[in-house]
């Protein structure tokens, strides 16, 4: 897929008149045209026209080879989220399909949250709930998050870490899962760039010093089969297999390895006509040149559960370097580069799949994931849960019949039971493993034999299931089971915990616990009755905290809006009374004495920063940065109050101030930043850091400074040390 060239939508259409009838291209040029007119005088960071987004990511869908319903939602996909056009516009102008699929791929709006986390966690589930009904959804998402990571340049450094980042937890996963390795690998190349620049660079300049002498290998190399295959009469295509940056990065991260010691940097790919020629070319390939022992994998015979099939081998190439090969057949390929969507060819509208496998059943493990939507009612919550099962990995095991189960590693028997079926699960009493009696906790291998047996007189799961099981499907089943067991009691023992916490926030459960409030925060939960969100509270599937929260939300706005309204009184009282005299603080309040005036400790404002009054009840005056997100200076401006920096600041006082740096994770990065700090005589209070899987770190430092300037003099100093990427003030 071309990264750097930007196509016109004449260029998009073109390529749509290779795979789609004439009436499907026009239905597709309207798409362009409405969003072109609907996105008018919109601008997108880079400063280009906004329209050049969508008309990148029907470009992909194209590329793809998809049908003419998502290529046009490719070019409408952003026309809810960003102008006035509603759904109901796009489903009349186009059809019901295509405003679902917009829908599913356009983020919620006017609801609030408790913060960016949560509100990306339900844009999230919204999205792979719409995807579990129509895998077109997801494939729109990634065409878009890949446009939006090759321009990810335009945005400031903390967005571009945040999206890189959300990017390799999430969407890399979802398209390895789906097979499209050709979205895959440049979502994970793209990633790296931003979260670890360093070692991205590193190993790019290392991959160009070593290009020729690649390239004369694998020359060679191709050359010496071809002869080898002529004499057979086997043709074939041949090319070098890429070796993408963060498959090396990986590598080198987790098997501690230097980029010289990786040998699978030289491979080479060979496609032919039949799988018959597949096995032909590897007995050539194993004639020719040693295997190295145990690198021989059939993905022809035992295809990945992402359609995957592929010949791979190692072998002891010319001159002894180790050298990959992987031979497949021209579709294999097909598959392997699109996966899924591989499987989409549209004509006049109808679907037809390529080869035998059905798509629609290779998301099944997906629909199993999204059970837990019914049970889990925090969106963060669900979202790691998807994470654990996108990032696992598999085992995979085999049925008494010969199928194959994949599950994520450290399954057990009981995993095993519940993925056949929910009943099968419920009235497991034991496994047979290979033929031999196992323990419920026996963690399955690779190629085991699983035989579990059912007793109709069993009792149902026991609670001690929930601690071995691997699996958030086994997990939830066996959550359901005692939930539907114990359902009136769990009903009585919420309303107790329920009860307990209201009056534990000193208000009256008699007022809070009515009937319109309960409904309401039911609804809000998702749940269909009170009595069931009762429940769920009894067998702990929500805290009682999140409910009594929720519940006693309006009653605490009406007191704090009572309490700071007596607050602004008293306070507009004193500064008719005084003219003002310098405070401790080293600020000054506007006609205001004898008040107390503190630093708000989430923006730690210094001298020389713009900063404002905010009255606060019971605490006087807090001094805020005017760029401080916790002061909206337009919603609060009766709370607001005109204040200055004292004229007679000694250079003594000292104010507290919280720095982040970010860089890459060396030996010794810390102790160069604390040395830098203390040489140009600056108090440090505090210091914590941590660093991730990628080798990026984040410390966090809060210093003693005298003002603004003192503050740049210690930022730049930092900013100079080998490995730091960023060095920024936090706000709290």
């Amino acid at each position: 897929m071309g990264r750097d060239k930007i196509l016109t939508a004449e260029e998009v259409l073109d390529q749509a008149t290779t795979y789609l009838s004439k009436d499907d291209v026009a239905f597709v040029k309207r798409a362009y045209l409405y969003a072109e007119e609907a996105h008018k005088e919109q601008f997108r960071r880079s400063g280009e026209p906004y329209i050049i987004h969508p008309i990148q990511v029907a470009g992909i869908l194209v590329e793809l080879g998809l049908d003419k319903e998502t290529v046009a939602s490719g070019f409408l996909h952003d026309v809810v989220e960003d102008t006035p056009i509603t759904l109901e516009e796009i489903a009349e102008a186009f059809s019901n399909e295509v405003a679902m699929l917009v829908d599913g791929v356009t983020k919620l709006g006017k609801i609030e949250y408790k913060s960016k986390e949560a509100q990306q966690a339900e844009n999230h589930r919204k999205m792979f709930v719409a995807m579990s009904k129509d895998i077109r959804v997801i494939l729109i998402k990634l065409a878009d998050r890949m446009h939006n990571m090759r321009t990810l340049k335009h945005l400031p450094p903390e967005k571009q870490r945040r999206i890189a980042n959300e990017t390799l937890e999430i969407f890399a996963p979802l398209a390895h899962r789906l097979g499209i390795s050709a979205i895959k690998w440049e979502l994970e190349d793209a990633s790296l760039r931003y979260l670890n620049p360093q070692q991205y660079y590193r190993i790019v300049n290392l991959m160009k010093q070593k290009r020729e002498e690649r390239e004369q290998y694998l020359e060679q190399v191709i050359t010496e089969v071809k002869n080898q295959l002529s004499d057979v009469s086997i043709d074939a295509e041949f090319s070098g297999r890429p070796k993408h940056l963060y498959s090396i990065y990986r590598k080198m991260v987790l098997q501690n390895k230097q980029f010289n010691e990786i040998y699978d940097l030289l491979a080479v790919r060979i496609i032919v006509d039949s799988i018959k020629d597949c096995y032909a070319v590897l007995g050539i390939i194993h004639t020719c040149w040693k295997p190295m022992p145990g690198r021989f994998k059939d993905y022809i015979a035992m295809p990945k559960p992402n359609l995957y099939q592929s010949l791979h081998t190692t072998v002891i190439g010319p001159k002894g370097a180790p050298l990959e090969v992987q031979i497949r057949t021209k579709d294999m390929h097909e598959i392997a580069e699109y996966g899924i969507a591989a499987h989409w060819a549209y004509k006049e509208g109808k679907a037809l799949n390529k080869g035998k496998a059905n798509p629609e059943e290779k998301l099944a493990w997906f629909r199993e994931i999204l059970e837990s939507q019914s049970d889990t009612h925090d969106a963060e919550e669900f979202m790691e849960s998807l994470k654990v099962e996108l990032f696992a990995d598999l085992v995979y095991v085999f049925t008494p019949k010969g199928d194959v189960i994949e599950l994520p590693k450290g399954s057990v028997p009981i995993d095993f039971a519940f993925k056949i079926h929910t009943e099968v699960g419920n009235h497991t009493i034991g496994a047979r493993v290979n033929g031999k009696m196992e323990p419920l906790d026996y963690q399955l291998h690779n190629g085991d034999i699983v035989e579990v047996m059912t007793s109709k007189h069993s009792y149902g799961p026991s609670r001690d299931w929930l601690k071995m099981t691997q699996t958030s499907q086994a997990k939830n089943k066996i959550k359901q089971f005692f939930k539907k067991q114990q359902r009136e009691e769990n009903v009585v023992k919420g309303k107790e915990l329920v009860d307990k916490e209201v009056r534990h926030t000193g208000f009256d459960p008699k007022e809070v616990l009515n009937t319109e409030n309960l409904q309401n925060i039911a609804d809000r939960f998702n749940f269909i009755s009170v009595e069931d969100m009762y429940a769920a509270v009894g067998y702990q599937g929500i805290t009682a905290s999140q409910i009594a929260t929720r519940l006693t939300d309006k009653f605490r706005q009406k007191e704090a809006k009572q309490e700071l309204e007596e607050s602004i009184e008293k306070v507009q009282q004193k500064q008719k009374a005084k003219p003002s005299k310098g405070k401790p603080s080293g600020v000054k309040v506007e006609g205001v004495d004898n008040l107390l005036v503190r630093l708000a400790k989430c923006c730690n404002p210094v001298p020389g920063d713009e900063i404002v009054g905010f009255i606060t009840k019971g605490r006087g005056v807090t001094v805020h940065r005017k760029d401080c997100p916790n002061v909206n200076v337009e919603e609060a401006k009766d709370r607001l109050l005109t204040v200055e920096w004292e004229d007679n600041q000694t250079s003594q006082k000292q104010y507290h101030v919280d720095i982040e740096i970010s860089g890459y994770d060396r030996r010794g990065l810390l102790n160069d930043v604390l040395q830098s700090v203390n040489e140009i005589g600056t108090n440090i209070i505090g210091v914590n850091g941590k660093s991730d899987r990628n080798k990026m770190v984040i410390i966090h430092l809060t210093i003693l400074i005298q003002n603004v300037q003192h503050l740049r003099k210690v930022v730049e100093r930092l900013k100079q040390i080998k490995d730091v990427y960023t060095v920024e003030r936090v706000i709290q």
